[in-house]
This record gives C-alpha cells, sequence and structure tokens, in this order.
C-alpha cells in the first residue's frame, strides 16, 4: 500500500474532531502521486461530502477550467483541503479541526514531493502564511523549505464575486512559467527573488 493510500485510510477512520460526527464521507484528496502541483483547499461542502472527492461541485468545475486553460487535468495534480470532513452547513473550518488534520495534510505533501503548492482561499493561505491577507498576496510565489507555495483566492469567490473572476483566471496563467523556472532552479532561499518577480507579471 502506497503512503497516500495509508493516509486516506486513516482519514477515514479518523474521530480526532467533531467533523468526524456529521461527515458522510471523508474527503482525503486525489490526484496523481507525483504531481508538480499540489492545490490545497478548504474544507470538503455538500458534493465532496456526498462523493468523497474534492472539488466536485460548482468551484471544483471552475477549478477543472482553468486546469484546462493551461493544459493540465486532474490527474496531472493532486487536489486536497486543510481538514478531510465536511463542516455543517458548510461553515468556515475552527481552528482545532484545521490542526487535527494537519499531519494528514504535511504526510501528503511529504509523500508527493510537489513543485508547487498552490493554496486555495484564505484558510489554506494563513496555514503556511499566518497573519497574511490573501487580496496582498494572492499570485505572488514564496519558496519556503525547498517548495514554492502559491497563494490564490478560492474558486468560489469567482462564483460569489464575479469581479474576481478574472482575478483567478490570471493568477493561475502564472504556473507554467513557475513550474518552468523551478526546472531550471531549484527553490531555495536564492530563488526567493525569481518567485517575486514572477508575482509582478
Amino acid at each position: 500500500m502506497g503512503e497516500l493510500e495509508l493516509i486516506a485510510r486513516e482519514v477515514a477512520g479518523c474521530t480526532a474532531c467533531v467533523l468526524s460526527k456529521t461527515r458522510h464521507k471523508t474527503v482525503p484528496g486525489s490526484g496523481g502521486a507525483h504531481a508538480d502541483i499540489m492545490f490545497i483547499g478548504e474544507a470538503p461542502g455538500y458534493h465532496e461530502d456526498q462523493r468523497g472527492e474534492p472539488f466536485v461541485g460548482p468551484a471544483g468545475q471552475f477549478l477543472d477550467e482553468l486546469l484546462a486553460s493551461i493544459g493540465l487535468k486532474r490527474a496531472d495534480v493532486f487536489i486536497a483541503n486543510v481538514v478531510k470532513c465536511r463542516p455543517p452547513n458548510n461553515r468556515d473550518p475552527q481552528p482545532d479541526e484545521i490542526a487535527a488534520c494537519d499531519q494528514f495534510l504535511q504526510r501528503q505533501i511529504a509523500a508527493i514531493k510537489p513543485k508547487v503548492v498552490v493554496t486555495l482561499g484564505r484558510f489554506s493561505m494563513g496555514k503556511f502564511f499566518p497573519g497574511e491577507s490573501i487580496s496582498r498576496i494572492h499570485g505572488r510565489a514564496r519558496a519556503r523549505n525547498g517548495v514554492l507555495y502559491f497563494p490564490l483566492y478560492h474558486p468560489a469567490a469567482a462564483l460569489h464575486q464575479p469581479a474576481l473572476r478574472r482575478t483567478i483566471e490570471e493568477d493561475f496563467k502564472k504556473l507554467p512559467e513557475l513550474i518552468a523556472t523551478l526546472d531550471q532552479s531549484p527553490p531555495d532561499e536564492p530563488h526567493q527573488e525569481t518567485a517575486t518577480q514572477l508575482s509582478l507579471f
């Protein structure tokens, strides 16, 4: 059994927080086991809870469109969430719930070894950049511990605020260039300058 399958099995039996009492299905994540890009959203919604898969509702349809716009499909990336169970009524995930799922997320990142981790939304961003504002740092890549993190607005934001759709689309189009740059130089601290320059395009 691979590490990702083991994590998914452990997630399915997890009772570390109150979300385990109200979930229908756990949503550990899905996609390529050695993907260059890993997307991390916030929490499963109704459709994800029913199917046990991430981003299968309206926001997921938009994510599929975004992937297609840069020549990718789901099998080419890995998609997960900060928490693996749906919060009741789609409320925001609570700090203790995020903490309970932290070990699973960190192990997924370690197993996949992505070149770029794309955070989707403020809760995902806040996990790696506490105290930052999504409106300030979206679309700006930052290197940390050998991984390049790229914060974006959550696709659902475009459904609620149509004006953000173009912003998300433009930020998304930077991903191929980020990957190409990483193929030339590893995402260590000296790479920080290159990442910042890319964020200005």
